[in-house]
């Protein structure tokens, strides 16, 4: 029954994209994904209650299907991050390992489906070799696409923090959590048999559900990846701030002068009209506002302030919170309306930020 779950929650989910509007690319490689799901339980489903030996000539139709899982994994969150492919022939080569089991079962797929049965009923007996192949095929790439993702998703944190002063609900973190996800169920193949490994599979795709429907709106919404931000053609925003020198922006074009002159504009700005209480400020519109390039922008707050945007914007935040926190006329004020206040949209962000900044939560350093 639990199996027949996992199944129908994919239909429903393949249901709902497919009748999107605006589908982004994102969105068809996760249609895919979901329909390679749907058939990968569909099958194994009717293969281990052997329904699926009425009908031999299916047998086999599954063998790359393990493979291409953390491919579209990968190709879903480069998609997303913005990473995606502009070159057919590197899809391609992401192919392979799937096109090389099918290859490889051509010997198989030419028997009779009395063979085809009595292999399957004698645990691969014959292709022993194949069987192995498969196994190590299926958890190395799994594992390889898992880590490749996961990787995929820190840059794009990295990237993020250079142009936004609140990442919250944009640092991908559910997408994390599917790669781990799918990361550990390639460990299972390895030390279980198909009802743990597929009763993984279903929790992956209630996992999907849940974060789609009611947190992303992957379902109903337009596109996931948007940079929110401006484009950084000289790619600093994918260093982090202990990467940044002066070194790399020695072709820059911006002079130590200049630099100064952006910074003290900058001070003012902050100081004057406090900017950073728009929770949502972008680094564009702050460079709008100062006249200056987002890049030029972004390598002085980098240089100067030894942090980069979304840390230099929450200290700035934090900071006023703490004078105004330590105002007698704002003890009516609970502090948590204060931090809103201050710029901060939740109360888990604020937290995070002002522990970082003192060392302490907010109730102990007020009572210091």
């Amino acid at each position: 029954m639990f199996f027949i779950l996992g199944i129908s929650v994919s239909v429903f989910l393949e249901f709902l994209l497919l009748i999107k509007k605006n589908k982004s690319r994102a969105d068809k490689i996760l249609v895919i994904w979901l329909l390679l799901i749907f058939l990968h339980q569909l099958l194994n489903y009717l293969l281990h209650n052997e329904e699926l030996f009425k009908y031999p000539h299916f047998l086999g139709v599954e063998f790359p299907m393990p493979v291409l899982h953390g491919v579209l994994l990968y190709f879903y969150v480069a998609e997303i991050t913005g990473k995606r492919f502009k070159n057919v022939w590197v899809v391609l080569i992401h192919l392979l390992p799937a096109a090389s089991l099918i290859v490889l079962a051509i010997p198989f797929y030419l028997l009779s489906g009395a063979e085809k049965i009595y292999i399957f009923q004698h645990n691969g007996i014959g292709y022993e070799w194949f069987v192995l192949y498969t196994v190590i095929l299926v958890f190395v790439s799994g594992l390889f696409y898992t880590v490749w993702s996961l990787i995929l998703i820190q840059q794009h944190q990295k990237n993020i923090q250079q142009r936004l002063s609140n990442t919250d609900k944009k640092e991908l973190q559910w997408l994390r959590y599917l790669s781990i996800s799918l990361g550990i169920i390639w460990v299972l193949t390895i030390f279980f048999d198909y009802s743990i490994i597929f009763s993984a599979v279903v929790v992956l795709v209630l996992f999907i559900g849940f974060f789609g429907i009611n947190q992303l709106g992957i379902f109903n919404t337009s596109n996931l990846d948007e940079t929110d931000g401006y484009d950084f053609k000289d790619g600093s925003e994918k260093e982090s701030v202990s990467d940044i020198s002066s070194k790399r922006y020695a072709k820059s074009g911006l002079s130590k002068e200049m630099a100064d002159q952006i910074y003290t504009n900058l001070n003012k700005l902050m100081t004057d009209e406090s900017p950073y209480k728009n929770y949502d400020l972008p680094l564009a519109d702050l460079a709008k506002r100062l006249k200056v390039h987002p890049n030029h922008l972004s390598q002085v707050i980098n240089e100067k302030e030894q942090k980069n945007f979304y840390y230099y914007i929450n200290s700035l935040r934090i900071k006023e919170f703490i004078r105004l926190a330590s105002d007698k006329e704002s003890k009516k004020y609970t502090l948590l309306s204060l931090a809103y206040d201050c710029g901060f949209n939740s109360k888990s962000t604020f937290n995070k930020h002002f522990k970082e900044y003192t060392g302490k939560t907010p109730t102990d350093y007020f009572k210091a």
